[in-house]
């Protein structure tokens, strides 16, 4: 674990930012890549790119501070401050909450420059599942986003200082970051290839979604949640995000199913 590379000055380089940046960056030369090969909009392509890098961080901390109000109550502006106490930066994010506002912002923005929404969506798919390959590898330098114990001989332990030690002690734990990450740069791999290959308008965002969605749901049956983000139902526990891993699932097939159907023109 490595939450603080280095510093410039007074300033500290923390890996989970660090590891953010890189996928931002990667994602905006992919997304400039890709429209330039199939003859789209660059300049609106890679302004869709950063509309969602802001929305969703947005998006990102609005959730994560509506499941944890408990954390704010009193003093509303750590929401906000990125200086708090010796840190600097804001800690506390919600990937899918991250996801949901930036589909909604390019929604809009689709909307109002007449852009196919699935065809925009496709092309982003694979630079958002590289997105989770890269930021997860931050999770994990940072301490965060960490599972639950188990004896798997690939387990491990997170040392004194760590989040995962002040829960779980010395305990060996599942490296679900590492699981993510893993997923994410096999999900982009895969989803790059259907890209080029596709059959329909919408398929490549409608296969992102339903992968997304099992993984996830089982990932979260090893990973470790405070109280806010659980929750039972007729006895059985459940996280928030699993609710919204079967919506997205829902939503994928739904896309699929009249996508296919429609087999919407791809020039």
């Amino acid at each position: 674990m490595c939450p603080e590379l280095f510093h410039l000055g007074p300033l500290p380089i923390r890996s989970f930012g660090l590891a953010i940046a890189v996928s931002f960056l990667a994602g905006v030369l992919y997304i400039m890549r890709i429209a330039r090969r199939d003859r789209k909009p660059v300049d609106q392509f890679v302004t869709i790119a950063y509309l969602m890098i802001f929305s969703g961080l947005l998006g990102a901390r609005l959730f994560y501070v509506l499941f944890h109000l408990e954390e704010f109550s009193g003093h509303w502006l750590n929401t906000i401050n990125p200086f708090q106490g010796s840190q600097f930066g804001i800690a506390g994010l919600n990937l899918y909450g991250g996801i949901l506002v930036g589909i909604v912002a390019t929604l809009v923005y689709c909307r109002i420059y007449k852009l196919r929404v699935l065809d925009v969506f496709d092309t982003f798919a694979a630079p958002l599942a590289l997105g989770i390959g890269i930021s997860r590898i931050g999770c994990f330098l940072n301490g965060c986003c960490f599972g639950t114990p188990t004896d798997l001989p690939w387990s491990i332990q997170f040392p004194i200082d760590s989040i995962p030690y002040s829960v779980f002690g010395p305990a060996h734990i599942h490296p679900t970051q590492i699981y993510s990450s893993l997923y994410g740069v096999g999900l982009f791999v895969l989803l790059h290839f259907l890209l080029k290959h596709r059959k329909f308008v919408g398929q490549v965002t409608a296969a992102f979604f339903m992968i997304e969605a099992v993984f996830r749901y089982f990932i979260e049956t090893i990973r470790y949640y405070e109280q806010e983000m659980v929750f039972s139902i007729g006895g059985t526990t459940i996280t928030y995000n699993q609710v919204i891993s079967v919506s997205l699932f829902a939503a994928g097939v739904i896309i699929y199913l009249t996508s296919a159907r429609r087999r919407t023109n791809l020039t």
